[in-house]
């Protein structure tokens, strides 16, 4: 069994949908282009249920590859996403995607399940995480907790500069985009509590650079 992390994310109000394969189809377009800016072990995979899976090399990448899937997909689709770290061994290829079991994917279905149960208390709630280590899963589900609070809270246009920052624009590009001033930008994201949201993934990115050269 490998160790890594298993994310499973699930179409917030699906049954609702008047597309459904439409919204798959700009879900898996969307972490497509994640994928770019922050690479997982497997890419994502549509399985049952409108369910997506992926799987990362660590949890600072599932972190990272989350929050641009959130502000990047488009404001009439949602996600839920269950973060499991443990162990995940491949049985089989199947048409749709690899079949696997193992302790990562047990505690992403967790993960995901506190989350529900999360929601009908703070609506907010979108990102549940899980492993053996109740000191690391109780650190995460609470920035987690937070994180999801400042991104369901910021509208349209600061999410799009959210967007656009992590995926490596300069405030500057990102103001020519908007059609505003630079000001404005650094404005919007002080007070959207963007600017908080991209320390904290830098300093993930950081941890993780770190991780790759103590294991290489």
């Amino acid at each position: 069994m490998a160790h890594a992390v298993g994310i499973i994310a699930d179409i917030v109000g699906s049954r609702a949908m008047a597309d459904r394969a439409a919204a798959q189809r700009a879900i898996l377009a969307t972490f497509e282009q994640v994928e770019r800016a922050v690479p997982p072990r497997r890419s994502a995979w549509a399985t049952v249920g409108d369910e997506f899976q992926l799987i990362c090399d660590n949890w600072q990448d599932a972190l990272r590859i989350t929050l641009r899937t959130q502000v990047l997909l488009p404001d009439d689709i949602q996600l839920r996403y269950g973060i499991g770290l443990g162990q995940i061994n491949t049985v089989d290829e199947g048409e749709a995607g690899p079949i696997q079991d193992g302790t990562a994917w047990l505690h992403a279905r967790d993960a995901i399940q506190d989350v529900e149960a999360r929601q009908e208390r703070l609506d907010d709630s979108r990102t549940g995480f899980r492993t053996d280590d109740d000191d690391l899963t109780g650190a995460l589900t609470t920035q987690l907790l937070l994180r999801d609070h400042v991104v369901a809270r910021m509208k349209a246009r600061e999410r799009r500069l959210l967007a656009a920052l992590l995926f490596g624009a300069t405030q500057k590009e990102a103001a020519q985009a908007e059609k505003i001033s630079q000001a404005a930008v650094s404005q919007a994201l002080h007070r959207s509590g963007a600017m908080a949201l991209l320390d904290a993934d830098d300093a993930l990115s950081i941890t993780d650079a770190n991780a790759h050269k103590e294991g290489a």
